[in-house]
């Protein structure tokens, strides 16, 4: 069955055009962020001498930020439009970037933990009102492929964060703790404090770069779709009336644990390749990540091709069973075998955010999408949540047994998938 539509309206000026290009880039600037994280749980595991789970608190602030501004941002995005979220948005990302600085000058991880809040805070901004924005930028009927084809610049943005990580935050020098151990107190202290000191730099030019960016968008005319929202209904029965809405609770869900099973996937892909794989070097297990990236990437594009003949709904059910089952060879067999499983889910996480996002959000009026889209970023949690779990499984029982927490994580996103083919408002 085809389900071609339109991805802009037909009448698109190049004004419009240029507002969707400029806003499909967000989408690159926080991949860049998002996987810069799993750069530092490694780093910080060196610099800071972590266990799993403490490294994993890295997720769990990053993505805590997204969870409490995510309904502050709605409620601004609707009020003021969806400019002015951008710009908060993006300020607060380049504040949070330049913070690195004195957190490395003062070794302190809680004020990485910090910085990292607030870039998190920023990109909540960022992705409440840049996901339902491209999804008005065009015909109703084509809003799936819309933001399938913008998130699909979201993987450039983390393979780019994952190769500036290897490149210029890692070093090479790997310390066993007998090694550690047999150094003198300075020696150590400086060890540690040259692992801190290799973090900032690729930060503050983030930083700048996202000045720049906040600058374009600020000159830029958004399309008068994007403009302040009606917000003419009381904010208590909006909200009422999504919770009544089972189609976007039960997206809120799926996200919550698709969330969950990606960022704990790629946080710990590094971890799960050394060791599973002895001898392999951190930028050697980097690579394996930056594959995986790859794949994501790939898979965005493959999807937003396939939903031209493939409901979206259906293609989420396919692409999650296949991913279920690929984590399930991970955690059965470790090795080489299981590493190459993890690259390849990749592939078949690709789709899931923006077509739970879109499937979510459907039959929503404008105003209510601005709403519903602060739940939806808030399930980002899931990450925070579930990559902890993952770390505490992995220091009781080693890290191929924590691949049983992505695997439920699929579960549920079949279920919703599988509920959501049911109903017929068009994506």
């Amino acid at each position: 069955m085809s389900v071609r539509a339109p991805l802009l309206p037909t009448a698109a000026t190049s004004r419009s055009v240029y507002a969707f290009v400029l806003i499909i880039s967000l989408f690159f600037l926080w991949g860049v962020a998002n996987n810069l994280n799993d750069i530092l749980i490694k780093q910080f595991k060196k610099a800071f001498e972590l266990s799993d789970f403490r490294a994993g608190l890295v997720q769990s602030a990053f993505y805590a930020g997204y969870f409490l501004l995510a309904l502050p941002a709605s409620l601004i995005t609707r009020r003021l439009g969806y400019k002015a979220a951008l710009l908060i948005g993006l300020g607060m990302y380049a504040t949070g970037a330049f913070l690195f600085y004195p957190a490395a000058a003062l070794r302190t991880y809680a004020l990485f933990l910090g910085a990292l809040f607030i870039i998190a805070s920023g990109l909540a901004f960022l992705e409440t009102a840049a996901n339902p924005l491209v999804t008005v930028l065009g015909p109703a009927e084509g809003a799936a492929r819309r933001l399938n084809l913008a998130q699909s610049f979201n993987p450039l943005g983390s393979i780019t964060g994952v190769l500036i990580g290897q490149h210029f935050i890692f070093s090479g020098v790997e310390l066993t703790s007998p090694q550690l151990a047999g150094m003198s107190a300075n020696a150590r202290a400086a060890y540690y404090a040259s692992q801190s000191a290799a973090v900032p730099g690729p930060y503050l030019v983030i930083g700048v770069l996202v000045l720049v960016w906040m600058l374009l968008i600020a000159l830029v005319r958004l399309p008068s779709a994007a403009g302040r929202g009606a917000g003419h209904r009381a904010r208590g029965a909006s909200i009422r009336e999504l919770l009544r809405n089972t189609n976007l609770l039960l997206a809120i869900v799926a996200q919550f644990f698709y969330v969950g099973a990606q960022v704990g996937i790629w946080s710990y892909l590094i971890r799960y390749a050394q060791q599973t794989l002895p001898g392999t070097s951190e930028r050697n297990a980097a690579d394996f990540l930056t594959v995986a990236l790859v794949m994501f990437m790939i898979g965005r594009f493959a999807g937003t091709a396939l939903m031209r003949y493939l409901p979206p709904a259906r293609l989420l059910a396919i692409f999650a069973s296949v991913a279920l089952a690929l984590v399930s060879v991970a955690l059965i067999m470790p090795g080489r075998v299981g590493t190459d499983a993890l690259v390849a889910t990749a592939f078949f996480m690709s789709i899931m955010f923006p077509t739970i996002f879109a499937l979510g959000l459907r039959g929503l009026d404008d105003a209510d999408r601005k709403i519903a889209s602060s739940f939806l970023v808030m399930a980002i949690i899931g990450g925070a949540t579930l990559t902890v779990v993952m770390g505490a499984i992995s220091d009781a029982a080693g890290i191929h047994r924590a691949m049983i927490v992505p695997i439920l994580c699929f579960a549920v996103v079949v279920g919703f998938a599988r509920y959501t083919r049911t109903l017929r408002t068009a994506v």
